[in-house]
């Protein structure tokens, strides 16, 4: 049989409008803000560790004073404040960037609205990084507002939407979904009510807190599964339908037609997600789980989503058929949110019980590195954060303490991993968008 699939080559993208080289060069003011952004972050890490280990003394009251003057913190938890501060805004700035290349009606006023966040930091607490982020953002929100009708509501997102919406088979999965969840649910009640009946009162937190982990839990694999399926044939099921070169010849751009691919798939996750909050407000019943617990969890599942969704878009630009997407996709996910930090967790265990007396400054790296191997994993993440709110009370900063009885900043998980996997999730869109610009032959 001859395969009349079409063959990706490297070939010359495709001719850009005005208007999307308009869009391009906002886009392109913003990329730049992040990279400026993460470059200083990445200074003030390499100065930190050198004020650690103690070769610039008074480095920390340095920069607590030059950076974040306003706000009353010990010199290391405001460096610390500074570094989340900018990661925060290369966070942003890169979403941004991406919502104006798909020119979605919520990039114009996020931009606008993330220059308004970052001079409220530098009057109130005495952020001065947060210049970058405001020259970034004005002179970006000058270029892409010159054009106004550019932005509206993605018709692809739409189209999709309802179309899904329409058949039985969301509605199916839907179904399905919440009733695999609620099995899981009576059958953990089925294995700790009665210690709950048996100890009274005392086990009824426990018993709340294990229900609503068992949910959150059960959620996060199903998420794992369903958000690459989702998005894995978005595009290479255009191929495959031989509707993808009728797509092309229509006005819609590049990044509008891969961001509403994504927002379509991610928007019916979203709906999955939402849909369950009731299965885990049944711990609230029991007691031992807060709103701020729910709200942590809900955060954490929607960045898994979006994370995930985009491995599978980025496979489905890059291949020709849906079935070798999936499985790239799914071998990517896989490895990344298990594999790979189980392998270095793995290392790290074994480098540290080989050298048994670190000195404080080696404590606080491996420290730091345990931070981000489990910001790596979304279930860990969401393990360690609800520890840290049990027995801290932490939902940002905390402090450890090392052997040598100093102290060090440390952030919940939650932080890290919302950072890093939306990150990530930004850069595999933009690579999507470039893949599908090139020419088809």
């Amino acid at each position: 049989m001859v395969d009349t699939q079409p063959k990706l080559v490297d070939s010359p993208e495709e001719a850009l409008s005005p208007r999307e080289l308009r869009l391009e060069y906002g886009a392109r003011i913003l990329r730049w803000g992040a990279m400026t952004n993460m470059g200083l972050s990445l200074l003030i890490l390499i100065l930190a560790l050198l004020g650690g280990l103690q070769i610039l003394p008074n480095l920390f009251a340095g920069i607590h004073n030059l950076l974040l003057g306003n706000l009353a913190l010990s010199d290391d938890a405001a460096t610390a404040t500074v570094m989340l501060i900018l990661q925060l805004n290369v966070c942003f700035l890169l979403v941004m960037m991406v919502g104006g290349l798909a020119r979605e009606t919520w990039a114009l006023v996020g931009v606008w609205l993330l220059a308004i966040v970052n001079i409220v930091l530098l009057i109130w607490v005495g952020f001065t990084p947060a210049l970058i982020t405001i020259v970034t953002c004005t002179l970006s929100g000058v270029v892409i507002s010159r054009d106004p009708g550019a932005f509206r509501i993605n018709p692809v997102m739409l189209k999709e939407l309802r179309g899904r919406m329409r058949g039985i088979r969301a509605f199916v999965v839907l179904s399905v979904y919440l009733g695999l969840m609620s099995a899981f649910l009576a059958l953990l009640y089925l294995i700790y009510g009665p210690i709950n009946r048996a100890s009274g009162s005392a086990a009824a937190g426990e018993v709340g807190r294990v229900l609503f982990m068992g949910i959150v839990g059960i959620e996060l694999m199903l998420i794992v599964f369903i958000a690459p399926a989702f998005t894995a044939g978005a595009i290479t099921g255009e191929r495959e339908r031989l509707t993808y070169d009728l797509l092309k010849t229509t006005l819609l751009s590049s990044p509008t037609f891969v961001i509403g691919k994504l927002e379509s798939a991610l928007g019916y996750v979203l709906l999955l997600l939402l849909s369950a909050i009731p299965l885990q407000s049944i711990a609230f019943l029991f007691g031992g789980v807060t709103e701020l617990e729910l709200i942590l969890s809900l955060i954490i599942l929607c960045v898994t989503a979006i994370a995930l969704g985009t491995v599978g878009i980025y496979f489905s630009a890059v291949a020709t058929r849906t079935l070798s997407a999936s499985i790239r996709a799914y071998t990517t996910t896989l490895v990344a949110t298990f594999a790979v930090p189980l392998i270095l967790s793995i290392l790290l265990n074994l480098i540290s019980n080989t050298i048994r007396s670190l000195p404080p400054a080696m404590e606080a790296i491996f420290a730091y590195i345990s931070d981000i191997l489990v910001s790596l994993n979304p279930i860990a993440a969401a393990l360690t954060t609800q520890q840290l709110l049990i027995d801290r009370q932490v939902v940002g900063f905390w402090t450890d303490t090392l052997s040598d009885g100093a102290t060090i900043p440390r952030i919940s998980p939650w932080i890290t991993f919302t950072i890093i996997y939306l990150v990530a999730a930004t850069i595999l869109v933009v690579l999507s968008i470039q893949r599908t610009r090139k020419i088809e032959q």
